[in-house]
């Protein structure tokens, strides 16, 4: 019976080719779409593995009047001795302290960055790495030195340590480049510049803008809730609490609804190849009469005529199936290579959409074969 369909299918190969591709593109689409779901999905997996989703972003709110609060002075100090807290870094952003490549650059073209004071607890608490260069140490902190933020950097065309660049009409000296932070996006379009740098040239009065808070994990939402209270008694409302690795999961979640919705587009490219062999093989049988007739009156019973436009159609979209298969692993490794994801797609997928596509052919191949079996000797030799 194989034999047979084997050879149905190579008196049209171009018939049957296009109806497999058709099939092959549907499976191809759905195993694409949910291997780069997945390969996505490992990847935030393996950040938030990494970074933790220990650490709280505090910030002053709007204080009851509406108006902008602040952040007290001693605030790190204060959430630092909330027991369960193990870093907090701080930076304060230097108001009317702007960053520019050079004297010669337009005032007005601050290119979105903005000029911050920090502390030596930063890197620690968000998990940032240096790309190049280093960080601050007890001496560079008071002289005019920076480090550039990611997009900091690119922005003003600082490729390595030991440019110059221009902050508040002052040269400093570029010490460091980070990382991108995925966890503390802030950071990426900052110039960072020492406490000391920044009370001495700028008048910083050391109140900060930004804390990040790194805690044990067991004791995260109740650190949450503590943390207002600590910094702010009376107002704890004007203190404003945010942990980043939320939005990762809500990226996460927003991944698993768009892959369901591709998946149900895969579903109906799969239904239209589908419905490409149920067509094919109707032609088949009205083409093939003559051949059906004369089977029959060779002794050919009805279940091997049906039998054999079945097998046909199974094997049809099986091969479809198989070159859909390989289409959509190919698409997963190239996206996953572009986009350093690791590559995930569980071998029991491959195994259901072969099993998919067998049955899309079976349905596909029925009523064709019903028909065939039901065509009679005589009125097809005639």
């Amino acid at each position: 019976m194989l034999r047979l369909a084997f050879q149905g299918l190579r008196a049209h190969p171009l018939r049957a080719g296009l109806s497999a591709l058709g099939v092959a593109i549907g499976i191809g689409a759905m195993i694409a779409v949910i291997g780069i779901s997945l390969s996505s999905q490992a990847k935030i997996q393996e950040r938030l593995a990494e970074l933790g989703t220990n650490l709280l972003t505090v910030r002053a709110g709007n204080s009851i009047t509406g108006s902008s609060a602040a952040l007290p002075v001693d605030s790190p100090q204060r959430v630092a001795r909330i027991d369960g807290v193990e870093q907090v870094g701080w930076t304060a952003e230097l108001s009317d302290v702007n960053a520019y490549r050079n004297g010669f650059i337009d005032r007005g073209a601050t290119n979105g960055l903005s000029v911050a004071a920090t502390n030596g607890e930063i890197l620690k608490a968000t998990s940032t790495r240096m790309r190049s260069g280093t960080w601050f140490n007890a001496a560079t902190q008071k002289f005019p030195t920076t480090v550039l933020g990611a997009t900091a950097a690119t922005r003003l065309g600082v490729v390595s340590p030991g440019s110059l660049v221009e902050i508040g009409g002052i040269s400093h000296s570029v010490v460091g480049i980070l990382e991108p932070s995925l966890l503390a996006p802030q950071l990426n379009t900052m110039v960072l510049v020492g406490q000391a740098n920044a009370s001495e040239r700028f008048g910083f009065n050391g109140a900060p803008t930004l804390l990040f808070e790194r805690s044990k994990d067991a004791a995260v939402e109740k650190i949450r809730e503590v943390i207002p209270g600590s910094i702010n008694p009376r107002f704890p409302h004007d203190v404003s609490v945010s942990r980043p690795s939320d939005t990762l999961a809500a990226q996460y979640a927003i991944d698993t609804a768009f892959t369901g919705l591709l998946v149900g587009v895969g579903a109906i490219a799969l239904l239209v190849g589908g419905i490409g062999v149920a067509n094919t093989m109707v032609i088949t049988v009205i083409e093939r009469r003559r051949e059906i007739g004369l089977r029959r009156a060779l002794g050919a019973t009805k279940s091997h005529i049906r039998y054999q436009f079945l097998s046909e159609a199974i094997l049809l979209s099986l091969c479809g199936g198989c070159a859909g298969v390989l289409l959509g692993m190919g698409c997963i490794g190239i996206v996953s290579q572009v986009n350093g994801w690791p590559p995930t797609i569980p071998p029991i997928f491959a195994v259901l959409a072969l099993v998919l596509t067998m049955s899309v052919g079976a349905v596909a191949g029925m009523i064709p074969a019903v028909r065939a079996a039901k065509v009679s000797p005589t009125e097809a030799l005639q």
